[in-house]
C-alpha cells in the first residue's frame, strides 16, 4: 500500500512539474546595418511590427543591430519584457516600435558586420529571461565581415534556440557565382546545428504568418 501511495505521489510531482514549465516566448532580432544592406531596414521595421503583433503578456522582445563589433548590450536598440495586463502590453509595443521606427530613420552603415558576436549577445540575453521557447531573427546577407583582430571563431551555444535567418539577400558576387550565396547558407545552418540550434531560413516576407510557427 506505501508502495502505490509513494509511487501516486512521484506522478503526482512530476506532472506539476510538467505544468511548470515556462510557455512564453524569447525573441531576439538582429538587424545587419552594415554597407548596402541598411538600405533593407524598412522591410525589417515591417518584421519587427508583425512579430510584436504575434508576441503576448510574458513574452519578451528585443531589436539589436550587427555593427563592427555586436557582443555588446549598447548594440540593443529595444528590449521589453510584457506585462500581464493587456492593456499594458499594447502600451509597451507602442513604445517598443516607436523606438525601432526612429533608430531606421536615423541608423548610419557599419563598416564591418559581426554577426557571430551578435548571436552571442542574443543568446546571452535569452538565457537570462529564461523563456520556453528562444528564438533568434537575422535580418542580413550573412556576410560576415569583421574587424582585423576580433576572434570569433568559436562554437555557438544554441542547444534549444530556433535561429530564423531572413531576408539573405543575394551579393553582387553571388550573381557571378551562386556557390558563394549556397555556401554561406550551408555555413551558417551548420554552425547553427552544431551547436545545438535549428535552423530556417525565410526570404519570402510577403509570407510573415511563418515567422513564429512552431
Amino acid at each position: 500500500m506505501n508502495r502505490l501511495l509513494i509511487a501516486f505521489s512521484l506522478v503526482l510531482v512530476l506532472g506539476g512539474c510538467e505544468q511548470s514549465a515556462p510557455r512564453n516566448v524569447g525573441a531576439y532580432l538582429l538587424l545587419d546595418t552594415s554597407g548596402t544592406y541598411s538600405e533593407q531596414l524598412d522591410k525589417a521595421a515591417n518584421v519587427i511590427t508583425y512579430t510584436l503583433s504575434e508576441l503576448g503578456p510574458s513574452d519578451s522582445f528585443a531589436v539589436a543591430r550587427i555593427d563592427t563589433g555586436s557582443f555588446s548590450e549598447k548594440d540593443i536598440i529595444a528590449k521589453v519584457t510584457f506585462d500581464d495586463r493587456p492593456s499594458t502590453v499594447n502600451s509597451q509595443k507602442r513604445q517598443f516600435n516607436e523606438r525601432v521606427q526612429r533608430y531606421v530613420k536615423v541608423v548610419r552603415p557599419a563598416a564591418n558586420t559581426d554577426i557571430t558576436g551578435g548571436l552571442l549577445q542574443a543568446i546571452e540575453y535569452l538565457d537570462e529571461k529564461a523563456p520556453g521557447r528562444k528564438v533568434i531573427f537575422i535580418f542580413s546577407d550573412l556576410k560576415e565581415d569583421l574587424l582585423e583582430g576580433y576572434v570569433r571563431d568559436l562554437d555557438l551555444p544554441l542547444d534549444g534556440f530556433e535561429v530564423v535567418a531572413l531576408n539573405v539577400t543575394k551579393l553582387r558576387t553571388d550573381n557571378i557565382d551562386p556557390r558563394e550565396y549556397l555556401g554561406r547558407l550551408e555555413e551558417w545552418r551548420a554552425r547553427v546545428e552544431a551547436g545545438g540550434g535549428s535552423w530556417r531560413v525565410i526570404n519570402d516576407l510577403d509570407r510573415l504568418e511563418n515567422l513564429l510557427e512552431s
